[in-house]
This record gives structure tokens, sequence and C-alpha cells, in this order.
């Protein structure tokens, strides 16, 4: 029987509403989820794959060495690792160093203590609900690779690094130049920085000399300058491990071809490929890495020099700038790279995390399509390894898959950085920069007041997205 006419229509929330918790609930929810996904992940690398965190036992037995026997890496013999990846090895293990011990949780735990301190400054931005779901839900994607490395290690510093690139450019150079003497990778994010610097040398050449002068003068004050540069030199007789981009021809034309093996390396403790062709390859790759951060660096020069003066008065745009090129330049890292460990993917996340954080447009495509490549990597390591090294088609083409994915990650980054700045993008373009964030109007003929440090105002995150509407910064 149908209402009488005029009769108000009773109308409850919808199934897609009832299903979203209330607003009180939504940041504990976060948490908790935070939980259950660190939980889940040290579930799988200590229970289910405990292979997976075998690197742990390697830290655990050179931190042993340096701790007690006064071997120390790098002073003592070449590593495979910059000097500084002592550090977080040995704080790993305030738990204990002895064999048996609990050195592998209290790794995970101090990698779950990181990212936590990384999620609670996600969540003081404008979208950091979001961006922290995306991070969580990264973790859980990627797996025990992601959190039992040093990779996963400096992930967080490098999402700290990043959210304070403009406020406080010599912490964020700081931050990442200590990262890069971990593992290199987060010193990639250096170059859009000293791009994006009113003040490069002071803001970001000085503290980054400074963190390196601290930790190679301690290195050749303890007798190891032979040895400062050995994490370079070691890795050049490497052959192509099988799951980086390099070896993904190979590695498909095995399926078919007994021309291609697979073999262990019992030096550095990784499964690399033997095809013909696969060594030329290899020696090539590191020229080719080269070539390809300056060919990026030009680029960000080219971008930044036709934003002309908006790159200084839009903090968005700078923002986007150094994210944005922060993201292209570690996708080259990946895609040129010989070693291409499943761990390599968590360098991935800081960009994107720091991106949806401050609701910077156009970064919907990246967001997922990392987070598809973390899915894919866990499936493959740990869960299909053994198919791959066997040379099972199905995980080799999901491997394979996930490669190709990376690459057009690395395309749609390059194109989205030469769009940056594009002439039909700066006419209609408004300065979110300018826009107060208390709401209020500027007064008359005042621009934004830039700091000391040649950001724009207060935090970047703070400024994103104030006042006027901004259409798709979501993840989606």
């Amino acid at each position: 029987m149908s209402a009488p006419s005029g009769a108000p229509h009773r109308t409850g929330p919808g199934p897609l509403a009832r299903a979203v918790p209330p607003e009180q609930w939504r940041t504990p929810l976060l948490w908790l989820a935070f939980v259950l996904a660190h939980a889940w992940v040290a579930h799988v690398g200590l229970k289910v794959w405990d292979w997976t965190l075998g690197d742990l036992g390697m830290y655990r037995w050179w931190a042993y060495m340096a701790f007690f026997d006064g071997s120390w890496p790098v002073v003592d013999y070449e590593w495979v690792y910059p000097a500084g990846a002592v550090v977080p090895m040995l704080v790993g293990g305030f738990a204990g160093l002895d064999d048996g011990g609990h050195y592998y949780l209290a790794w995970l735990v101090l990698v779950a203590v990181l990212n936590a301190a990384a999620v609670g400054l996600l969540l003081r931005r404008p979208r950091g609900r979001v961006a922290a779901l995306w991070f969580v839900g990264f973790v859980a994607l990627l797996g025990p690779a992601g959190l039992g490395r040093l990779d996963g290690f400096v992930a967080p510093l490098t999402v700290v690094a990043l959210l304070v690139a403009l406020s406080r450019p010599r912490v964020s150079a700081a931050l990442l130049t200590a990262g890069a003497w971990v593992k290199v990778a987060p010193g990639a994010s250096v170059l859009p920085l000293l791009l994006a610097a009113r003040r490069p040398l002071r803001d970001v050449v000085a503290p980054a000399l400074a963190v390196c002068a601290l930790v190679v003068g301690t290195v050749v004050a303890r007798g190891g300058a032979a040895h400062v540069l050995s994490f370079v030199t070691a890795q050049g007789q490497r052959d192509l491990q099988i799951e980086s981009v390099l070896s993904t021809p190979f590695l498909v034309w095995g399926l078919w071809s007994d021309q291609v093996s697979r073999a262990y390396d019992d030096q550095i403790y990784t499964f690399e490929i033997s095809a013909p062709g696969a060594r030329a390859v290899a020696d090539a790759a590191t020229p080719a890495l080269l070539v390809a951060v300056l060919a990026l660096t030009v680029l960000l020069w080219w971008v930044r020099r036709r934003a002309g003066e908006r790159l200084w008065t839009d903090t968005a745009l700078r923002t986007d700038f150094v994210v944005r090129g922060a993201f292209a330049l570690t996708l080259v890292l990946l895609v040129t790279n010989k070693v291409g460990s499943p761990q390599f993917t968590a360098w991935l996340a800081p960009a994107v995390a720091v991106a949806l954080a401050l609701g910077l447009p156009r970064w919907g495509v990246s967001a997922w399509g990392v987070l598809a490549v973390a899915g894919a990597t866990q499936l493959a390591y740990p869960w299909n390894y053994d198919s791959i090294v066997g040379g099972v088609p199905a995980p080799t083409f999901l491997l394979a898959a996930r490669n190709l994915a990376v690459v057009v990650l690395l395309v749609v980054a390059v194109r989205q950085l030469v769009r940056l700045t594009a002439p039909a993008d700066a006419a209609g373009a408004r300065s979110d920069a300018a826009v107060p964030t208390d709401g209020s109007s500027p007064a008359a003929g005042e621009g934004p007041a830039a700091d000391g440090s040649g950001a724009v105002g207060r935090e970047p995150g703070e400024q994103v997205g104030a006042g006027a509407p901004v259409v798709d910064r979501g993840v989606g």
C-alpha cells in the first residue's frame, strides 16, 4: 500500500552509509588495523615462511661479531651494505644478540614502532586517514619482505623526510642522507629536494654533507677508509637476480628453453639467472642506472625551469614536484637494478603515502598500482617462490606481470612529471599556497609569506587543498 500523496517519506541511511563507522571510531579502528596487519605479517614471517626472515639472522650475526668480537663491518672487512646499516642492526638487538634469542621478533617490533610514528604523522595531515589506511594496506600486502629487512627500517624515515621536505628542508635532507647510508634508495629523494630549495647549499647540501662527514669520518677514524665504498664495489660481479625487472625476459624465455638456468649463489644467498646475454645485461645495468638517474634529474630541472615563479609561490606544486620526483627516481632504481630483491618494493610506499596525506592530485593510478605491485610481490615471494625457481609457468607469469607493472608505474610517473607544469594546467591553476589556512582572505597586495627555508607558510600539508575545493584528491 503506497503512502498518501504529500505524506513525508522516511529515508534511512543506505547500506554504504551504514557500513562506514562513526567519526569517533575511525581512527581507533585504523590503529586496530595497523596492529592486525603487523601481527599478521609477523606471523607469516615467523611461523608460516620462517626462511623469509633469513636476512635477520645475518643482521644478528654481524651485530654480534661487532659488539662482542670487535669485528666491525666496513671497518674491518668489505660489506654489501653502506656503513650506517650496522646501526639499526645493533638497535634491533635490544632483546639480545644470542643465537636462538628474540632478535627476529625484536626487529619486527622496532620496524612496527617506526611505522607507527610515520602513521601518526600522516594522520596529522589533511587526508591523513586515507594515507594511513593505504600505508597499512601496503604493509599487509607486501608481507614479511617489507618488515624483515633494512628497507622496512628506512621506509618510515623517508615518510617523515618527505612530509617535512618544504617546511624543514635541512631536517629532510639529513634524514634522507642518513637513510641512504643504511640503504641507498632514500638518497634519490635528495635530488628533487635540492632542485626545489631556494637555498640549496644551506638547506640541502650542507646537512647532507654533514651526515656524510659523520659517517665517513667515523669509519675512517676506526681504520676502515679502504672499505667505506665497498657496498658499491661488492655489487659489481653479481648476475641478474631472478626477481629483478631486467631478468624478466630471461625468466619467461626459460619456460621454453633449457639455455636458461636459475642458480643459487651461496656467497650472496640469492637465486640468479644464467642465460646467453644475461651477463652482458648485468654488466650494463649499473651504467644504465646512472644514465637513467641523470636523465630524470635533467627532466626535473626542465620541469622546474618551465614552472618558473609558480614553483616558489604555489606550495602544492612544489610539494608535488618533490614527492613525484622522489617517486619517479625510486622507480628508476627499481627498473634498472640487477638485484631487484622483493623488499625493494618497500621503497615505493613513502612517496605515495605522503602524496595521499597531503591530498596531491592525480596520484590515484600510482596508489592503486603500488598496492597491486605489493600484493603480487608477496604472492611471488614467499608464497610461490619455489615454483618460480622451479620454472612453473603461472607463478613465473605472475612475477613477470608484477615487473611489467613497475615499468608502467615509471612511465606514469614521468608523464605526470611532464604534466605537472604544462601550460594548459598553468593557465587555470590557482595557487593553493596563497590561500590562508584559517579560511580568511589575503590582504590586498599580500602574497604568501616565505619562511627562511623557502617554504610557504606552515607545513605544506596544511596548505594543500585549503580554501577553494580541489577536484579528485583521493585514492581513486
